[in-house]
């Protein structure tokens, strides 16, 4: 589960980062907090 939580966490990083590229920057930083907070580096919300 953590494996998959690692991997859902660097998706959502990687749109963050792809949005902030296409000037929606708004939806860049959600996308990017939302994947550092699944991560489980950060406080996972499934635990």
């Amino acid at each position: 589960m953590e494996f998959l939580l690692w991997i859902l966490a660097v998706i959502l990083v990687i749109a963050g980062i792809v949005a902030l590229f296409r000037r929606q920057i708004l939806w860049g930083v959600v996308l990017i907090v939302v994947g550092l907070l699944v991560g489980p580096g950060g406080v996972s919300i499934f635990t």
